[in-house]
């Protein structure tokens, strides 16, 4: 079960607005597997979670020991308990986030923070993936979906199956009219400055040989 954090949608909900019964239900098995096929033929891995908790543990396991780890910020992946886990110091892996927050001097932050989606191993939410096969990443400044297209090495996307929608119009209308209210709503709480639709990203065809994974929960996670 999926840890439910201040910033999680039901939290979130009234004040932005948005309606859960269009864009936050879950698709029945036929739809799952529908979609989970037409990712695959896009060569992007697919694997099933039944929990956010198996969804980590997927997760974890997917990762050598010493690897270099970046990831973008994610509801998602704070519900899955990764944030938690990073924290601990017992991942055994090079966690580029920690090098990046540790830097006081905000010149060499930032160069850290572009660097970091080359890392080995990127992970990051999703915010719509489509019946057809689309996978859709938005963010306001591209720290995120900047690893997508090809900078970071191997790229980890963990997403509820709460995302899918039938098409990729439907993917992009998702975002404008759910993700969107709900992510500016988050980063007025938490920073105290609105959020923008900033850059997308549509993964649409996987060129290099396993290098992208979608671990796809068979739960509500995130926006």
């Amino acid at each position: 079960m999926a840890t439910i954090t201040p910033y999680s949608t039901v939290h979130l909900i009234a004040e932005a607005g948005v309606d859960p019964k269009i864009w936050n239900t879950i698709p029945s098995p036929i739809v799952i597997e529908k979609t989970k096929m037409e990712i695959e033929k896009r060569d992007v891995r697919v694997i099933i979670a039944e929990t956010g908790e198996e969804a980590l543990s997927i997760l974890k396991g997917l990762i050598p020991q010493g690897a270099e780890v970046m990831n973008g910020s994610s509801t998602t992946l704070i519900e899955i308990g990764y944030d938690e886990f990073i924290a601990g110091d017992k991942t055994g892996w090079d966690l580029l986030h920690k090098k990046i927050t540790a830097e006081n001097n905000a010149t060499k932050r930032a160069e850290l923070r572009r660097k970091s989606v080359t890392a080995d191993y990127f992970v990051s939410g999703v915010n719509a993936i489509s019946e057809t096969g689309e996978i859709v990443g938005c963010d306001a400044s591209g720290s995120r979906v900047g690893a997508w297209p090809f900078a970071g090495g191997h790229l980890i996307l963990v997403s509820g199956v709460n995302k899918i929608v039938p098409t990729l119009d439907d993917a992009f209308k998702r975002i404008r009219d759910y993700v969107y209210p709900l992510e500016n709503v988050r980063a007025r709480n938490a920073y105290g400055i609105p959020s923008s639709i900033g850059k997308y990203v549509v993964l649409v065809n996987e060129r290099t040989p396993d290098r992208t994974t979608l671990i796809l929960v068979k739960e509500a996670l995130g926006y």
